[in-house]
């Protein structure tokens, strides 16, 4: 009798072998918001990861409830937007938090937030990056829309836009804050955070809810996974800056970003409360009409249950 080939023979010995089972995770190419390229690492067999790039969050919301995606990647602040609406969406783990810069030309002489009366501002509507300038102004003494003028602006277009002259600032996300200087037409005018209130969050991972009702065992796989993930890139920072760069953004310009990136994945007391002060800064700069469901929008048990597994 002719021997088996190997493969053959595992399938005969383990008939009950499961086939791979591949979950779609979105996210951005960003240092940042990395952890999802590594997810493949930490789960479980038959479980695999493939990860899908979006350039906004509204997208990846979208692609998530639409069944194309089992977990995706939201700024905090559009998290809470559709939990307002009433959409079926929960925060299931925390992403980053920082990130963030307020940039003004090199040779510009403006050197405080007050100059920017009479200016030009780009930012992106709908994200974390719109909040954090509008209150970043709004401490200032500055309105937003009778003192200055905001220009629509998309992330990837605000360097050039700024080194044309175009607008005199832009706040944005990492790498362009630190491109901006690198590349030698950007100044850091401030870092828009603010302790007392909301703190550095930034961007968490959402699932559906049926997705929790129906497989929970999947969910906390992933949150696991990214959380193992986010421990090793932080004691790695080498192999995280490493592969950020293959993103296109140069090494030197990450090692400068790096002090404004932060890697998370715990959703504490402190994260919770934080995000609830963020959605009273949205209220109140009018961007919804009334505060969500936090207990509905934040489920922590999967984070309590990888803090245990990493022990």
């Amino acid at each position: 009798m002719r021997p088996l080939p190997a493969l053959l023979l595992l399938l005969a010995l383990l008939p009950g072998l499961a086939a791979a089972e591949t979950l779609r995770v979105g996210t951005w190419k960003t240092a940042q918001t990395i952890q999802p390229f590594f997810y493949h690492e930490f789960l479980p067999a038959p479980l695999t990861a493939e990860v899908f790039a979006f350039t906004n969050p509204v997208d990846q919301k979208t692609a998530l409830l639409a069944g194309s995606l089992d977990l995706a990647g939201t700024t905090l602040a559009h998290a809470i937007q559709s939990a307002v609406l009433g959409q079926p969406v929960v925060l299931v783990a925390a992403l980053c938090h920082k990130s963030s810069a307020l940039v003004v030309g090199r040779d510009s002489p403006i050197r405080a937030i007050t100059d920017l009366r009479g200016r030009r501002v780009g930012y992106a509507p709908g994200t974390m990056h719109e909040i954090l300038l509008r209150e970043t102004l709004l401490r200032a003494g500055l309105d937003a829309e009778r003192d200055l003028t905001l220009v629509r602006v998309d992330f990837f277009d605000m360097g050039t836009a700024l080194a044309r002259g175009s607008i005199d600032g832009f706040l944005s996300g990492e790498p362009l804050p630190s491109l901006a200087v690198a590349r030698g037409y950007g100044r850091i005018l401030a870092y828009p955070y603010f302790a007392e209130t909301m703190g550095t969050i930034n961007a968490g991972l959402l699932v559906t809810r049926a997705t929790i009702a129906n497989h929970p065992d999947r969910v906390q796989a992933l949150v696991t996974a990214h959380a193992r993930a986010t421990e090793t890139l932080i004691r790695d920072r080498d192999r995280w800056l490493g592969r950020a760069a293959d993103f296109g953004t140069p090494r030197p310009v990450l090692e400068q970003a790096v002090a404004n990136m932060e890697l998370t994945w715990r959703m504490d007391d402190t994260f919770v409360r934080q995000l609830k002060q963020l959605g009273e800064r949205m209220q109140r700069l009018g961007l919804i009409d009334r505060q969500p469901d936090y207990d509905q929008l934040v489920d922590r048990r999967f984070v309590d249950h990888a803090n245990e597994q990493l022990r």
